[in-house]
C-alpha cells in the first residue's frame, strides 16, 4: 500500500532467487564463496567471514502482515522484499536479516489477519535491531521496504539516527528511477489505478509464487476509490486510506501476469544491487555523521 500522492513508493518489488539455488524456503542459499547470504543460515564462524565479505553491510527487508485484495497472501510484502534482497545479494554480496514484519499498518486494523504493533514498539524494535547489528560488526545498515505503509515511518526513523552519537549509518532504499513510469513496464500495464494488491503487485507474486495467488477470488470493482473524503481538498488525515479503499485493495488485479512481474523484479533487483554497491563503497555518510555529532555536542564552540 502507498499514499496516493507518491508514485515512487506505490509498489516495492520482489525477485525470484535465481542464483542462490532456492525458492522461498531459504535453505542452502550458498553463493560462490561458500557463504550464505541469509543471516540465519550462517554458523558463528561463517558469520565473522560474512561480515568481512559484505564490507560490514546488512540489509533488512521489511514486510508486514496485511490483506492484499482477495487474491494475495497476507505476507505478500514480506515475500517480495526478501526475494528481491536475495536476488540482489547474488549480484552484490550482502547479508540479509531474517524475516522482519514489524511495520506500520494501523490503516488495515479492520481487516482479518493484520498484525499492527504499537507505534513505540515498531520504532524501538527497529532501533534495537540496528544497534545489535552494529554491535556485531555491521556499520552500514540498509532498510528495504516491501510495504508502502512505511513511507513516512522509515524516513523519520532515519532522521532520528542523528539524535545521539552512534558508530553506524542507516540507509533507506529510495530509488531515483520510478519504475511505474518505465516505458517497458508501461507497455505491459493494462490498468491506471494500481496502488495496493493491483496489477503490478499481483504480477510480482505470479512471478515469485504463483501457487499462492488466487486469481479466481478477485472481485471486480472492489478496488475502486470510494472518494469518501471528497470535501477535504487541502488536508491530510490518517483515515484517508480507509475512506478511499475500505476493502484494502486499490486497483484491478485482473490483467496481472507473470511476464510483467518478471520484468519489474529484474529492473528493481538491478536498482537494489546498485544501491548495495554504493553503500558498501561509501564512507562519506559515516564521516559526516561523526563530524555532525562533534559539532552538535558543542554548537557554539565550533569554528
Amino acid at each position: 500500500m502507498k499514499k496516493k500522492a507518491n508514485g515512487k513508493t506505490g509498489f516495492i518489488l520482489s525477485a525470484v532467487i535465481l542464483t542462490c539455488g532456492i525458492f522461498l524456503s531459504g535453505a542452502g542459499t550458498e553463493l560462490k564463496n561458500g557463504l550464505s547470504c541469509q543471516y540465519e543460515e550462517l554458523t558463528a564462524a561463517q558469520f565473522v567471514q560474512a561480515v568481512e565479505k559484505a564490507a560490514g553491510t546488512c540489509i533488512i527487508p521489511l514486510g508486514v502482515m496485511e490483506k492484499h485484495g482477495e487474491q494475495l497472501p497476507l505476507g505478500t510484502d514480506l515475500f517480495t522484499a526478501r526475494e528481491t534482497a536475495r536476488l540482489a545479494a547474488a549480484q552484490e554480496y550482502v547479508i540479509i536479516f531474517p524475516a522482519y514484519y514489524f511495520s506500520q499498518i494501523f490503516e488495515a486494523r479492520h481487516q482479518p489477519g493484520t498484525i499492527a504493533y504499537s507505534e513505540k514498539l515498531i520504532f524501538d524494535l527497529l532501533q534495537e535491531t540496528c544497534s545489535e547489528l552494529a554491535r556485531n560488526g555491521f556499520k552500514k545498515i540498509i532498510l528495504f521496504s516491501g510495504h508502502g505503509g512505511n513511507e513516512h515511518f522509515l524516513p523519520y526513523f532515519c532522521q532520528t539516527q542523528l539524535a545521539s552519537r552512534r558508530d553506524y549509518a542507516v540507509y533507506f532504499f529510495t530509488p531515483a528511477v520510478d519504475l511505474a513510469q518505465d516505458p517497458e513496464v508501461q507497455a505491459l500495464l493494462k490498468t491506471d489505478l494500481d496502488m495496493h494488491g493491483g496489477e503490478r503487485e499481483t504480477s510480482l507474486m505470479l512471478a515469485i509464487a504463483p501457487e499462492l495467488v488466487r486469481m479466481d477470488l478477485i472481485r471486480p470493482g472492489s478496488g475502486e476509490d470510494r472518494l469518501r473524503l471528497g470535501g477535504l481538498k487541502q488536508s491530510y488525515t490518517g483515515i484517508w486510506w480507509y475512506a478511499s479503499f475500505p476493502d484494502h485493495y486499490a486497483g484491478d488485479a485482473g490483467p496481472a501476469n507473470a511476464e510483467l512481474g518478471k520484468l519489474i523484479l529484474q529492473k528493481k533487483t538491478a536498482l537494489l544491487a546498485d544501491m548495495i554497491r554504493e553503500v558498501k563503497a561509501d564512507q562519506s555518510a559515516i564521516d559526516l555523521q561523526n563530524k555532525f555529532f562533534e559539532d552538535a555536542e558543542h554548537p557554539v564552540k565550533k569554528k
